[in-house]
């Protein structure tokens, strides 16, 4: 009966975790600027990441492994967040920002074509151009989304995808919770590097950017991640892929409840065109030679 309530419990927990990192991030950047609020939530969660690293004694890289650990970090941290959280601040929705973020194993898919020897079926492709047109329909009931806003979200996905398929060619053996701390611990710098040379060291309002902080690094950086390996330990990688197509959806009715952005008929159906989409282009591709799975960051 335990085993059969952490069934349920965990997954839908994991999925209200991942997607109130959306809404935590839009009321953070309305309370500072984008990279700011970066520098901070980085500059904290490497802290406590690594204190965690520390104390289950996980095993650090070394050498060129290193070095690969720190390219992978600075696309997976740096790159997708700075995009993402600057398209926040021009209004993109978060709906939008979770669905484009969603279209993530479409484009690995089509990296790992070329880079670890994989097929893409004609399913797959399906799954491509319906995703699409999911993004476009979601998109278009965006009333005040810019075109810089749309061009920082792809830079954000392509950030996340290049990196992902960059740890499983290069650190497929790296211990995920040494490598995520490192990750955000070499991503801080830079983001503080960039905030000052843009002047973003304004706080608008310091009491929502402490709660916002608060939440995505004991929830979002700390809590989701553990409940992921979490899961990962229990299930199989493809059962724990398939809640990531909830999370859109999830994340567009968190907003409409808590920041009060709209949930229009058109959004909706983006929405439901775009999970759909994701499903079809998870199907696992056919590989041409042995490949190693990752270990999840």
């Amino acid at each position: 009966m335990h085993a059969r309530m952490l069934d349920v419990v965990a997954p839908t927990a994991f999925v209200l975790m991942w997607s109130s990192a959306f809404i935590a991030g839009i009321i953070g950047v309305g309370a500072a600027p984008p990279l700011l609020v970066l520098l901070v939530r980085f500059t904290l969660a490497a802290i406590a990441l690594t204190l965690y690293a520390l104390a289950v004694r996980a095993r650090w890289p070394r050498g060129a492994e290193l070095g690969h650990v720190i390219v992978a970090g600075l696309l997976m941290q740096l790159v997708q967040f700075a995009a993402f959280y600057t398209a926040m601040a021009e209004h993109v929705s978060a709906a939008v920002i979770s669905l484009v973020q969603g279209l993530n194993p479409v484009v690995i898919a089509v990296f790992a074509g070329r880079v670890l020897g994989e097929t893409v079926t004609p399913r797959q492709w399906l799954g491509f151009g319906v995703g699409g047109v999911g993004v476009g329909l979601a998109v278009a009931d965006q009333s005040r989304l810019s075109v810089s806003g749309l061009v920082l979200c792809v830079v954000g996905l392509l950030g996340l995808s290049v990196a992902t398929v960059y740890q499983k060619r290069f650190t497929p053996a790296v211990d995920s919770r040494a490598a995520t701390a490192l990750h955000v611990a070499v991503s801080a710098p830079v983001v503080g590097l960039l905030a000052v040379a843009h002047n973003d060291i304004r706080v608008y309002d310091t009491g929502k950017l402490a709660e916002s902080l608060v939440w995505m690094v004991l929830v979002n950086s700390m809590g989701a991640f553990l409940l992921l390996n979490a899961l990962l330990r229990r299930w199989d990688t493809t059962r724990v892929g398939k809640l990531f197509f909830a999370t859109p959806a999830v994340t567009a009715v968190l907003a409409w409840l808590i920041i009060d952005q709209p949930l229009r008929p058109l959004t909706v159906a983006g929405l439901a065109v775009g999970v759909l989409g994701m499903v079809l282009a998870a199907q696992r591709a056919r590989a041409r030679t042995p490949v190693r799975e990752p270990v999840p960051a």
